[in-house]
């Protein structure tokens, strides 16, 4: 005799690696062993450096990745003008440099703009290509990931990045999802605090709307509640000591948790929180990690009203991998979560508003618009009610 619930949903779905991608390799120095094997895996000849002037400046990251590649023989040059957001303008030069050095391969070091970016440079040398050949579509040039930030861009085949009018702006491709990525967390030491922690509210903000964005088969599910729990746990922990490679190395894994690599046919938003950060972040200048603490934890608790019964269970069970106890109903348990998220960003020292970004309170308005448009009166009420809880 079953004894499933009668009002259950028959689960149903799918789930297809991408294509592209060759492999993840983890754990510290990895690097000074796998990029050289991944360049000969893919036959790259001369790679690009794109990265951002802060990490080639301050650190000495960028230049451990020049000798790498110098010692195999493929070093072409390194492309340091991609700033915060990813400015179409740095694509534009990135795609000049990379033509110019008859580069072949891509290497971005950096958080989610240098990989990002980088995915939007092979796109549109991917259509000049296109446009000089005939017949066959020439194949897409690759990209080794090397992030030092916690926002799981490099797990996708999406490129967002700002236009010159200012506004984010999305390419996506199935071929744009990396080659292979490298998590090696000697790399992220040198990465600024309040980058690492918030890029890690960022991972969170993945794993918890994967939660309820629509077409997550059940297993990436049931990782982004793993995720959930290790960045709860491994952020508090990073924050207490940031040379804990043990904590850092597990953040890094967390974070492919949290956006699990996967081929999807048709490419769906994360969530509200998303939605939010992509309309607040590149307009006001306020960081992708910090738009997610704003954003969050009143979000998860709109679910309450506005969520699935399933999707609502989804993040109930969140508090199960977190080994909290249960309030007792779906509803409070949601409500709890997103009070444990609230609470999380203020031990980590990520408290924000809006107003410290200047963002103007006759703009609440028009950004609730922005993100859910005009036809559902009440939702956009409730939107315009979570802005002003965070001015």
């Amino acid at each position: 005799m079953s004894t499933a619930n009668v009002n259950e949903t028959v689960p149903a779905g799918s789930y297809a690696y991408p294509d592209t991608l060759q492999g993840v390799y983890y754990g510290p120095k990895c690097v000074e062993t796998v990029l050289p094997r991944l360049l000969d895996t893919l036959g790259a000849k001369r790679a690009l450096i794109v990265t951002g002037k802060s990490l080639r400046d301050k650190t000495d990251v960028v230049a451990k990745i020049e000798d790498i590649l110098k010692n195999s023989n493929a070093f072409g040059a390194t492309f340091s003008e991609i700033g915060e957001h990813a400015p179409e303008a740095g694509i534009e030069r990135g795609v000049s440099k990379f033509l110019e050095i008859d580069a072949d391969i891509i290497v971005s070091v950096g958080g989610g703009s240098p990989i990002d970016a980088s995915k939007a440079i092979i796109f549109r040398l991917q259509q000049q290509r296109a446009q000089e050949t005939s017949g066959k579509e020439p194949e897409f040039l690759r990209q080794i990931a090397i992030p030092t930030t916690l926002s799981a861009a490099e797990y996708t085949r999406g490129a967002g990045y700002t236009n010159k009018q200012g506004d984010k702006v999305t390419v996506t491709h199935q071929e744009l999802s990396p080659a292979a990525i490298i998590l090696d967390a000697e790399l992220t030491l040198s990465t600024p605090e309040q980058l690492w922690l918030s890029t890690g509210m960022r991972a969170l903000d993945h794993a918890v709307e994967s939660l309820y964005r629509p077409g997550v088969p059940i297993p990436v599910k049931k990782l982004c509640h793993a995720a959930i729990a290790d960045l709860f746990r491994f952020l508090v922990l990073s924050k207490k000591d940031s040379k804990d490679l043990v904590a850092r190395q597990r953040l890094q894994v967390a974070s492919w948790m949290s956006l699990w690599p996967r081929r999807v046919e048709k490419h769906t938003p994360l969530g509200l929180s998303h939605t939010l950060g992509h309309k607040l972040g590149a307009t006001y200048g306020i960081p992708h990690g910090i738009t997610s603490c704003l954003t969050l934890a009143p979000v998860v608790n709109l679910q309450t009203e506005i969520a699935s019964q399933e999707d609502k269970e989804y993040l109930a069970e969140a508090l199960l991998y977190l080994r909290e106890p249960s309030t007792g109903t779906v509803d409070g348990d949601v409500r709890k979560l997103s009070h444990m998220i609230a609470s999380l960003v203020q031990e980590l020292g990520l408290q924000r508003t809006l107003s410290q970004y200047g963002v103007p309170t006759a703009d609440i308005e028009q950004i609730a618009v922005r993100a859910v448009g005009q036809e559902d009166e009440e939702l956009l009420s409730k939107v315009k009610i979570i802005l002003e809880s965070i001015y």
